[in-house]
């Protein structure tokens, strides 16, 4: 076994549960919770999204190549996601305005062309900045970002790269400490340990890190699958899909299900208990857990969640994506 991969195995095996206080959990868990619910209010009407499995895995594979942790690479994907559709947005506003005022249109596929020319150091700037905020870890070297950017074949100066830095920070108004669904799974699996989980915390996070890599990689179809099946029809309308996109952003739901799926596949029988406490903690509806779970294991193992074999999203999230009309209307 290589270097990079023992040192990665190594920082995942000392991870401990049950070493703080219940105060300090709940009060994380609040605040927690208080992020997750303005993350997807925020995410109404956001235009399009940038975690490509192609992406995800560059980001994924370059992270392991640095010896970064795993939360590294979320938070790096969730960093340039945030960017991305960003300039996505301030072009389309762009060009809103200006057919609005008539004024002669800018040459769009230059600004495609640019944007695209910059996407690779863009990226890097990411995974940078992101190794940036675990800086008790490990951080990125400018040196270390110059080199590989020069074996692609960019070369890029230290000034380049730090501008890159400075656009991706500004774009977000240098907010990009983001949560991200490792923070929320390895929280929820800190009060399961509590709450007594017939499942060990360890054997969970093991199996939670794998299934939120796959997660990530498999962004699209997951997603499809859910929007499909909460409203009951193979073919969801642009509509439908829009007001999903709160659904997409909702971390909270993420961790549960990533949990409930590790936990049919770690102990399938102490599946109903795992789950119960997920709604008991978190408040999501059974079936919401179910129907996600159900997503994930279809597209890891093959797997059906147990009792259920088409779990569908709670009244209240489906009645709001089925009021919106469908496509074959």
């Amino acid at each position: 076994m290589d270097g990079p991969v023992r040192s990665r195995l190594a920082s995942l095996s000392d991870f401990q549960f049950g070493a703080v206080a219940t105060e300090t959990i709940e009060d994380a868990l609040l605040h927690l919770a208080q992020q997750n619910e303005q993350a997807v209010q925020e995410a109404a009407g956001r235009m399009g999204s940038f975690r490509e499995t192609r992406i995800v895995e560059f980001v994924f594979l370059l992270s392991e190549q640095w010896c970064l942790e795993k939360s590294v690479s979320y938070q790096a994907v969730e960093i340039l996601e945030r960017f991305m559709v960003k300039q996505a947005e301030n072009m389309y506003r762009q060009a809103t305005t200006q057919l609005r005022e008539k004024k002669e249109p800018q040459n769009w596929k230059a600004l495609k062309e640019q944007l695209f020319s910059k996407f690779i150091l863009r990226l890097v700037s990411c995974v940078q900045l992101a190794s940036k905020l675990s800086f008790h870890y490990k951080i990125i070297s400018n040196v270390t970002v110059l080199n590989f950017l020069q074996s692609l074949g960019y070369a890029h100066t230290k000034e380049e790269l730090l501008e890159s830095e400075l656009d991706v920070l500004k774009s977000l108004n240098f907010q990009i400490n983001l949560p991200t669904p490792l923070a929320y799974v390895e929280m929820l699996l800190e009060v399961l340990g509590y709450n007594g989980c017939l499942v060990p915390a360890t054997r969970l996070h093991t199996t939670c890190l794998t299934l939120l890599d796959l997660v990530y990689l498999l962004h699209e179809p997951i997603y499809e699958s859910l929007l499909r099946a909460s409203i009951e029809n193979s073919v969801p309308s642009q509509l439908q899909g829009e007001k999903f996109v709160s659904v997409k952003e909702d971390f909270m739901l993420l961790a549960v299900g990533t949990i409930a799926a590790s936990a049919f596949i770690q102990n399938h029988e102490c599946w109903n208990q795992v789950v119960g406490h997920l709604q008991s903690i978190t408040g999501i509806a059974l079936e919401s857990i179910a129907e996600f779970s159900y997503a994930i294991l279809t597209h890891s193992v093959g797997a059906n969640t147990p009792g259920r074999q088409q779990p569908a999203l709670p009244p209240l999230e489906a009645r709001a994506l089925r009021a919106a009309p469908s496509s074959n209307t």
